[in-house]
C-alpha cells in the first residue's frame, strides 16, 4: 500500500516561491540604498573635513602674514621703518604674499583739514564747487555743532534721511555713504584712498598714491609727474620730495606711522585661494608687540 504521507513539496503553493523571491530582491535593494547614503554620507563628511581644514591653513597662513609683517615693521628703527614693502614666504602647503603700507599713505576723514578733503574729492571727479561741498559735509559728520545753532542737523532733517549726523569722529570709512549729498560713485571711489587709522591730518608722502598726492593743494599734473618720477629714483629720501611740495608741503610729512594696511594673499597647494586685507597697529613699548585694528577677509564678502 502507497503511504498516505503527502509530499511536501507537492502540497507548497506555486506563488510561495516568488514571495520568497521579492522578499529577496527587497532586501537586496535596501542594503544597496544603505551603502549608497554610507558612501554619500562618507564623502560628504571627507568633503566637510577638507573645507575645514582648508580654513584653518588659511586663517593660520592670514595670521603668519601679519606677525611677519609686524616683526618687519619692528626690526628697524622707528625713524627708519618702511613706509611700505611687500614679501613672500611658504608655510604648511600654502604661499603667502603679503603686501604692506603705512596707514598715512591715505587721508584719514577724521584729521584731515578741509582743503585736503576737498582736494581729494576734486581727484576722483568732483567739481571744485561739488569738492567744496562734499568737504563740508564731511567736515559736519565728525564735527560736534553747537545744539542751538545745529544747521547741520537741520539740513540733514531736511533732506529726509531719518537719521541725523554723529558729530563725532568717523567709527567706519562706510560710514562715508551716510554722509549727505555723497553720491555712491564718489564714495566708492574715495573708499579705497582714505582711513580712519592715520591720526594725522597729513600724509605720509614716499607711499601715498598718485590720487592722494594730486588731492594736495596746489599740485598741478606737472608737479604730480615730478613727484612720481623723483619718488621712483629715490624712494626713501622724503625730505627730497618734500622739497619739490613748495606751499603743499605744510599737508605732507617723511614720518613713520605705527598703522599699516597689510594686504594678503593666499595660495594653497591644492588650487584654493584667499584674500584678506588687516590694518595693525605697531607698539614696540606695550606687551603685545602690535595690535589688530582692522580684519577683513574673504569670509566677509567678495573684495
Amino acid at each position: 500500500m502507497r503511504s498516505a504521507v503527502a509530499n511536501p513539496k507537492a502540497s507548497r503553493p506555486k506563488s510561495e516561491g516568488g514571495f520568497i523571491l521579492v522578499v529577496v530582491l527587497w532586501v537586496l535593494a535596501a542594503l544597496a540604498a544603505l551603502a549608497s547614503s554610507y558612501s554619500v554620507y562618507v564623502g560628504a563628511d571627507a568633503f566637510a573635513a577638507q573645507v575645514n581644514d582648508d580654513r584653518l591653513r588659511i586663517r593660520n597662513a592670514i595670521s603668519t602674514g601679519v606677525e611677519l609683517t609686524a616683526y618687519q615693521l619692528l626690526a628697524a628703527p622707528e625713524k627708519d621703518r618702511p613706509p611700505q614693502g611687500a614679501f613672500t614666504v611658504r608655510l604648511a602647503r600654502s604661499t603667502i604674499d603679503a603686501r604692506f603700507v603705512s596707514e598715512a599713505a591715505r587721508i584719514d576723514l577724521n584729521a584731515a583739514p578741509k582743503e585736503l578733503l576737498a582736494g581729494l574729492f576734486a581727484a576722483v571727479g568732483a567739481t571744485p564747487t561739488q569738492a567744496a561741498g562734499f568737504a563740508e559735509r564731511v567736515i559736519g559728520w565728525r564735527d560736534k555743532s553747537n545744539p542751538a545753532q545745529n544747521s547741520e542737523a537741520e539740513a540733514y532733517k531736511q533732506g529726509g534721511v531719518g537719521y541725523a549726523p554723529r558729530q563725532a569722529p568717523f567709527q567706519n570709512v562706510l560710514e562715508l555713504a551716510l554722509v549727505l549729498g555723497l553720491p555712491p560713485y564718489i564714495v566708492d571711489r574715495i573708499l579705497p584712498l582714505v582711513t580712519i587709522y592715520n591720526g594725522h591730518g597729513e600724509i605720509d608722502i614716499r607711499a601715498a598714491p598718485p590720487e592722494v598726492l594730486s588731492a594736495l593743494p596746489n599740485v598741478t599734473p606737472d608737479l604730480l609727474q615730478r613727484l612720481l618720477a623723483a619718488r621712483a629714483q629715490s624712494p626713501g629720501d622724503g625730505e627730497a620730495l618734500l622739497g619739490l611740495l613748495g606751499s603743499a608741503r605744510s599737508w605732507a610729512n617723511a614720518a613713520s606711522n605705527p598703522a599699516a594696511r597689510i594686504d594678503l594673499r593666499i595660495r594653497l597647494d591644492n588650487g584654493r585661494t584667499a584674500r584678506a586685507e588687516v590694518v595693525i597697529l605697531v607698539s614696540p613699548d606695550d606687551d603685545e608687540p602690535f595690535r589688530v585694528l582692522s580684519w577683513r577677509d574673504d569670509s566677509d564678502g567678495a573684495f
